[in-house]
This record gives structure tokens, sequence and C-alpha cells, in this order.
């Protein structure tokens, strides 16, 4: 990619934006940030999820600046050239028509908020869904610069 050309728009997309959409906005920028411009909403935001910070702090990843955010935010007000959707609640509830979305995927993940066990087993749960999200992006960059 040269420099003159635009950043991807990319939108990260779950239903509370406090755990898995988050982690992947973080995770692109930090691999492919130079070309990719990255956002993440949900469709019922939630404040973000303290494991979800620390995570990402683990990676050495500084997520301090993200915030929760509703999809009403770019909802016909901002063009993406990749919706991803990152799990099965938001893919049933999101609009099937996303104006401005040149390409639609679904990545579903499991909800590590949603895993009930003791802090260790919860905390294991976030990281395992962390890098299974890592490996995902990993992969679909890899796939996207074979195909370029």
């Amino acid at each position: 990619m040269t420099t003159t050309e635009p950043k991807r728009k990319t939108l990260f997309l779950c239903t509370g934006n406090s755990c898995r959409s988050q982690i992947a906005e973080a995770l692109l920028r930090h691999h492919a940030g130079d070309r990719f411009e990255v956002f993440s909403a949900g469709l019922e935001p939630k404040p973000i999820h303290p494991l979800t910070l620390e995570v990402l702090e683990e990676k050495g990843i500084d997520s301090s600046a993200q915030r929760s955010k509703d999809v009403t935010e770019y909802l016909g007000k901002a063009r993406f050239e990749y919706l991803i959707i990152v799990c099965d609640g938001a893919a049933h509830s999101c609009p099937t028509a996303f104006p401005g979305v040149q390409n639609r995927l679904l990545w579903p993940f499991e909800d590590p908020a949603a895993f009930e066990g003791d802090e260790h087993e919860t905390l294991a749960k976030f990281r395992e869904v962390r890098d299974q999200i890592d490996a995902r992006i990993q992969q679909w960059l890899e796939e996207s610069a074979r195909r370029a």
C-alpha cells in the first residue's frame, strides 16, 4: 500500500460493545493501524468490561482511549469498507441494510462476559476469546494480502 491510499474503514459490531468488538478494534489497530481506520460499536452499548482492558494490556495494547459506542453514531453517517459482526446476537439484530457498508462479514465469538465461573476461570475465558479474535484477524490480514 502506498502512502496515498486511504485507510480501509472497518467497524466491528456486537451487542454490548463491551468485550468482543472492543478487543477486535484494539487488535486490528495494533496489527494494521497503518492500513485500517478501526471503529467498534454496539446495538445496546454497555461500559467496557474491566477484563477486556486487562487482557489487552497483557498483550501490550493500550486501549484506554477506547469507549463504548452506540451503532447509531455511525449508521447512515459513515461509509465503511468492512462491517465485521463479532456475535450472533448482533448478527440477528443488525439491520440487513447498513448504509455505506461495502462488505459485511460475520465472525461470531463466544461472549466472555456471559461466562459463569470464578475470577480465574473468567479471566481465562477472556484470554481465550481475545486469542481467538487475534488469530482470526491475523488470518484475515494474511488472506487480504494474498488477494491484493
